[in-house]
């Protein structure tokens, strides 16, 4: 491990933010990366370069191939890995933290970058540390996959890749993703001081988080009014209210586009509500709303339709972990069910969108409720493909013919009822379909598991091509790539036997 000197002169001179590192060893130990042999670049996200503000040139250069690799340390760099507890699978798992994650620093321009498979930490638990090639392909690709399309995530700046060997089932090559976010702040951090009953740092930590991330909270939180605005109270209960509220915006952009976490712990759940820890995720291929993406997870806690619930119960013990601070029961539960209503709407706002109800007359969500429900009902019947369907739903809408939506169906007749009721719905609008509105929300390319497996079969055939086509891709799942049609297509009879689990 080394720092570089002025002997490899770097354009970029190592400034950093202070940030989450400056609150102390309470939260986090400091440590190095663990160097892996033979780094060399798999791919790169120019656009997350840009956003922590990397200077131009810089990701082209061996000292950042070394230095996202964990070979090398960037000036002014200390890195560290944070502890954190959490419920997992809905039971108390006890001190959890970083246990394969470091994280590099925070760059000036407010972001934190974040190695992952960079080498064991003091939370991993017997853990080797290490990420595999075929994990770290499947996270890197859907953090910008998920970010193309409007979902809030945690972002990947770049994938390394190692012949060193990783065990898991069986002897992988070895891996580093580094990620990037505002913070990497989890529900988790929160439960972690308060089960020690450490007050101290929980209002430290608290306070950091509003101070930083939700200024206006200062202003308190203890309800609202009949017409819906907060009223001024407690700061903790203004905060939990918040990431309640954006919470449920992700959860409802998650279900609306057919997205399975698979693991959704409360380690898992970003107190900035961002989608984080891509492992056993899936994108559904037909659509059935018990779906289970996650081979690990034997009672089907984490199933497709569970989602929305789950977040609940997570904001739960983000409330009780919070409750020392807000002081006030009444005003914890109020915030907190401030989340169920602020999902529905965000869920009925997306679902109108994909639908191409125009955004000005959608004061008529409330009859769009049962047509909404009676195609989620047909899909499931008929095992429809989602993003098929919707994708052929745009295009139908866009040339007034929904043949090719019909032929998706082998009764016809169910949905020609239905679209009856949809046209009826559009006609009570007062305004056409928008078209382009559908075609700008329901993708027509998403990281189906079988997608991402050929992405993952070319690189360990030493072929990183493959995931970097892909992502071109994904970065524009809205746009005609008729070079890479094949990826939008129906996934092939193998794809049902994937297994994809918590080690993935």
């Amino acid at each position: 491990m080394h720092a570089f000197d002025g002997s490899h002169p770097l354009p970029w001179q190592g400034t950093w933010r202070t940030g989450f590192s400056g609150l102390g060893p309470a939260f986090l130990t400091h440590l190095q990366p663990t160097p892996l042999p033979d780094a060399q670049w798999v791919a790169q996200s120019p656009q997350v370069a840009q956003l922590a503000g990397l200077p131009d040139g810089f990701m082209q250069t061996e000292q950042a191939l070394q230095a996202f690799t964990g070979n090398a340390v960037l000036p002014g760099s200390q890195p560290y890995a944070g502890v954190y507890s959490g419920h997992q699978f809905g039971v108390w798992a006890g001190q959890l933290g970083d246990g394969r994650a470091i994280t590099v620093g925070e760059t000036a321009a407010g972001w934190e970058l974040q190695l992952k498979g960079a080498g064991p930490t003091p939370y991993s638990r017997g853990g080797d540390g290490r990420a595999v090639l075929r994990s770290s392909i499947r996270e890197f690709l859907c953090s910008e996959a998920m970010h193309a399309l409007g979902i809030p995530t945690t972002r990947a700046l770049c994938l390394t890749a190692s012949h060193a060997p990783v065990y898991r089932e069986t002897a992988e090559t070895a891996a580093v993703v580094t990620r990037a976010a505002p913070s990497f702040i989890r529900f988790g951090h929160f439960e972690h001081f308060a089960a020690r009953d450490m007050q101290s740092e929980l209002r430290q930590l608290a306070d950091y988080v509003i101070d930083r991330y939700y200024p206006a909270c200062r202003s308190g939180w203890q309800g609202v009014d009949s017409e819906g605005a907060p009223v001024p109270g407690n700061a903790y209960a203004a905060l939990l209210y918040e990431v309640g509220q954006r919470t449920a915006h992700m959860i409802a952009h998650w279900q609306a586009v057919g997205f399975c976490h698979g693991v959704m712990n409360t380690d898992n759940m970003s107190v900035l509500g961002l989608t984080i820890d891509y492992g056993p995720f899936q994108f559904l291929d037909a659509f059935d709303p018990s779906h289970i993406c996650n081979h690990s997870d034997h009672q089907g806690r984490y199933a497709f339709n569970q989602q929305p619930q789950i977040a609940y119960w997570n904001l739960f013990c983000l409330g009780q972990a919070l409750l020392p601070l807000i002081e006030d029961q009444d005003v914890t539960v109020a915030a907190l069910e401030a989340y169920r209503p602020a999902f529905s709407q965000a869920f009925r706002q997306r679902m109108c969108d994909k639908l191409g109800l125009p955004r000005a007359a959608q004061q008529h969500t409330a009859a769009a409720t049962p047509v909404i429900g009676r195609l989620l009902e047909l899909l499931a019947t008929h095992r429809i493909d989602h993003t098929i369907f919707w994708r052929r739903l745009s295009r139908s809408a866009q040339d007034g013919d929904f043949q090719r939506t019909r032929e998706l169906f082998l009764d016809s007749a169910d949905f020609d009822r239905w679209l009856l009721s949809y046209q009826e719905l559009s006609a009570q609008s007062g305004q056409a379909l928008d078209a382009n509105l559908m075609l700008n929300t329901n993708p027509g390319f998403v990281l189906r598991n079988h997608v991402a497996q050929e992405a993952i079969h070319a690189a360990e055939q030493g072929n990183f091509q493959v995931v970097q086509d892909l992502l071109r891709v994904l970065q524009h799942p809205f746009d005609e790539h008729p070079a890479h049609g094949a990826w939008a297509d129906f996934p092939p009879a193998w794809a049902s036997s994937i297994a994809i689990s918590c080690s993935s």
